[in-house]
């Protein structure tokens, strides 16, 4: 189908969607598509019978069901919803690719790359959207710091790091590195502009489960730009909190600040060349400026997120957070995961970094990553240098 059908087909009709899994997060979906006046809300799909029964009640004009089957193959469904666990993810959005249908499936969109790959060529086959509930990137707070970040020629980043942490919820299908840090990741990199050279990372077991319930973990990217996550379910202190250090400024986000979810600080050190004694030598410029709280207009993001997936689909035009970029946030983790396997090794996402003439060279990576090495001969370098 051209743009031109799809522009026809959903001119002539409201685009029907269907939300799969209606927990926690899902609910907020069928409310704002419940109230969207650009989709009608046709279907919501929960396997929970005493769920349905809420769903029946509270929504009685949709149609809501307990078998993805009949869901998916509803005529009236052009869009799909998936807030399902995050090891489903993988086999339920495949299934509504296959049939068709346009998809938003909450992060992470898979839990392998290689099972991200498959969802984006899939996608691709059968021409349809495929985006990823990065919701993060769709904030105003943070569009507003990516502008900062962005604002002037001569600014550059430094280093990166966030905290993440609270009581709980603790899930039982992924660990805490895989429920919060992706949120982290997103950010990081639509920030610094690439995906990391190679990450680090020590997880933690503090309820003696099999799953990580707090970590931490640093991304270095090509650019020479450093983050730092750190994430918790065993923290009694809730803090959303993400620092952005530049060479004129410091940004601070605080998502649990509602007056001042944005703070500036004008001030910043950069290295001034001169010569001395024949010698190269460095003095330092420091900047010393205002504090101040930019004005932000706030919507709520995931509402900016259903309304960019829609004009995604009518245009015809790849969403902000595409499969693609999906994709290279299931990279990282999945680094991530294996440096926490090899109690905090460095893993490289790309195999040239480690190899050949380019590792000194620090290029900036492209989509299509090769899949993460471990850089045994990275690790014995740097020790010896030591």
């Amino acid at each position: 189908m051209n743009t031109n059908e799809i522009n026809q087909q959903w001119s002539n009709k409201k685009p029907g969607v269907a939300v799969i899994g209606c927990g926690y997060w899902g609910t907020n979906y069928v409310r704002i598509f419940d109230r969207l006046p650009e989709a009608q809300l046709v279907a919501i799909c929960d396997q929970r019978p005493e769920r349905q029964q809420e769903l029946r009640a509270e929504y009685p004009n949709v149609a809501v069901l307990g078998d993805l089957n009949a869901t998916v193959e509803m005529p009236e469904v052009d869009v799909v919803i998936i807030c399902t666990g995050a090891t489903t993810h993988y086999a339920v959005t495949k299934q509504c690719l296959e049939a068709g249908k346009h998809v938003l499936v909450e992060k992470p969109m898979a839990t392998t790359v290689a099972d991200s790959q498959s969802l984006i060529r899939i996608a691709r086959e059968n021409n349809v959207t495929l985006m990823v509930g990065h919701t993060f990137l769709y904030n105003a707070a943070v569009e507003k710091v990516a502008d900062l970040v962005n604002a002037g020629q001569d600014s550059s980043i430094y280093y990166l790091y966030s905290r993440r942490t609270n009581m709980g919820p603790i899930r039982t299908d992924v660990n805490a590195v895989w429920d919060l840090a992706p949120h982290d990741v997103s950010i990081f990199n639509h920030f610094v502009k690439q995906t990391p050279q190679w990450v680090s990372a020590v997880g933690v077991k503090a309820l003696h489960t099999e799953r990580e319930d707090a970590a931490f973990i640093s991304l270095v990217y090509p650019n020479g730009v450093v983050g730092n996550i750190h994430i918790s379910w065993v923290d009694p202190n809730k803090v959303r909190e993400l620092v952005v250090v530049c060479s004129d400024k410091r940004i601070v986000f605080d998502d649990l600040n509602a007056l001042e979810r944005v703070k500036v600080f004008e001030k910043g050190v950069v290295p001034t060349p001169v010569k001395a004694n024949g010698y190269g030598a460095h003095q330092f410029y420091m900047r010393d400026g205002d504090i101040f709280s930019p004005r932000i207009t706030m919507s709520e993001p995931l509402k900016n997120q259903c309304l960019h997936f829609l004009q995604s689909i009518r245009e015809n035009r790849s969403p902000l957070t595409d499969g693609q970029a999906g994709l290279e946030v299931v990279e990282v983790m999945e680094a991530i995961e294996r440096s926490m396997e090899l109690n905090g090794a460095p893993v490289y996402l790309d195999e040239s970094s480690i190899n050949g003439a380019n590792s000194m060279r620090k290029p900036a990576l492209t989509n299509g990553h090769l899949p993460y090495t471990v850089a045994r001969e990275a690790i014995t370098n740097s020790m010896s240098l030591s």
